[in-house]
């Protein structure tokens, strides 16, 4: 009787079942590599959004322990003060009048704007401008949907203001991180346009 005839790439063995090919295995190893590839590029711009969202958050925490809602302190006279006051709607106020299903709707957007841009940033993170763009706005977004999470409104306490006559809407550290990293994110659109005439 002649002898069995194995396919080819596997190996008989006592369990019977045949071990992956040297060719699956190597495209296994290659996979991880690249996946451990990846994460590596991406620490440094999670790190940033660490940073961002701490800091967002040590400031808040300190201007509530320090001031009481409505407080203002002169730190430039006529153009800047801290105060405190609560958003519970998103820029300029919008929505923060509603009945309170405002806080629920946020905080999802939030949390599907999070996973999509670590997501940008895990497949651009050898694009510098972009990514440390897309961090910027990546911690401002926590620091913003925490807020929400624990106190169901936004702490602001940054206060711009030209005397009496113009004020700024109150914003914090993680608004000013989400408009400079938008701002980033445009500057680079420019220079990859400029690049490419």
């Amino acid at each position: 009787m002649p002898p069995r005839q194995l396919p080819e790439g596997s190996e008989e063995s006592g369990g019977g079942s045949p071990r992956p090919s040297g060719r699956g295995r190597r495209a296994s190893r290659k996979k991880s590599s690249r996946l451990r590839a990846s994460l590596t590029r991406l620490l440094p711009w999670m790190g940033i959004a660490i940073l961002i969202l701490a800091l967002d958050q040590a400031t808040k925490f300190q201007i509530q322990r320090s001031l009481q809602p409505g407080d203002r302190v002169v730190i430039v006279e006529n153009w800047f003060d801290l105060t405190l006051v609560f958003n519970r709607g998103a820029a300029f106020s919008f929505l923060a009048d509603a009945s309170g299903w405002q806080r629920w709707f946020f905080i999802g957007i939030g949390a599907l704007a999070t996973t999509y841009l670590i997501w940008l940033l895990a497949r651009h993170s050898g694009q510098r401008l972009f990514a440390f763009g897309l961090a910027m706005i990546l911690g401002g977004a926590i620091g913003n949907v925490i807020d929400r999470i624990l106190q169901g409104q936004v702490v602001d306490f940054l206060l711009a203001h030209w005397r009496e006559v113009f004020f700024w809407p109150a914003f914090n550290v993680a608004d000013s991180a989400i408009t400079i990293g938008a701002g980033l994110l445009i500057l680079d659109e420019i220079r990859r346009v400029s690049r490419t005439r």
